[in-house]
């Protein structure tokens, strides 16, 4: 998980906004499809969860709402754009049924609460949690550490071994570069989102790495 900021919603789901009988679950086409396509751009087409790739279409991706739009819990949220997130299909495909231990993110969540947010700026969660070099996510938090376990499953073994193959990855690229020094602080830009491109899945463990390295180069 990374913080992510959110842009200006679409001027579309304003428009929609405005009409007496507008729900989420009667968006137009052409309205939905301009929130999924900001979504991904804003997230650099990373599920705001597990960090797997999403993309802004029907078996792409799925709209999270962070406070669920049930009408239990916060329907008057349901068109709120910055209670938006664009999340992955969360082991479920398309049209198909799964077995719910496969399931996570928005999928496994549903109308479950979470304690932290990925778009609060002021508590952001990336100081929050850690990953081992064996893809693990964990948080010293414990409300946060069962949240990523119990409510998201992020430490499903699937979503595991693609965190681990995305740092081994990342660190044999270096062992290419041989005894030229590495630029860490450089490295760290093309991982953390500071630029507009779309990010390499998973990339937060990488970023996790890098800020630990440039600590130690630092001190």
């Amino acid at each position: 998980m990374r913080t992510i900021k959110k842009g200006k919603e679409p001027r579309v789901l304003v428009t929609y906004r405005k009409k007496d009988d507008a729900t989420f679950n009667n968006l137009p086409g052409d309205v939905k499809k301009e929130i999924q396509d900001q979504l991904v751009r804003e997230q650099h087409g990373l599920c705001c969860y597990c960090q797997s790739r999403i993309r802004a279409s029907g078996d792409g991706m799925k709209v999270e709402h962070w406070q669920s739009q049930s009408p239990y819990k916060y329907p008057e949220r349901q068109l709120d754009y910055s209670n938006m997130l664009g999340a992955c299909c969360g082991g479920q495909k398309y049209g198909q049924k799964s077995s719910r231990e496969q399931h996570h993110c928005d999928t496994l969540k549903g109308d479950s609460d979470l304690c932290f947010s990925v778009c609060d700026s002021a508590h952001p969660i990336e100081r929050k949690i850690q990953f081992s070099s064996l893809g693990r996510i964990s948080s010293d938090d414990p409300d946060i550490d069962d949240a990523i376990n119990n409510v998201l499953n992020l430490n499903l073994s699937v979503l595991i071994e693609n965190r681990k193959r995305a740092l081994t990855g990342f660190l044999e690229g270096l062992e290419t570069v041989g005894t030229k020094k590495v630029d860490y602080v450089k490295e760290l830009t093309r991982w953390d989102g500071s630029k507009s491109e779309e990010l390499p899945p998973f990339s937060q463990i990488v970023v996790h790495y890098l800020m630990k390295k440039n600590k130690s180069v630092v001190s």
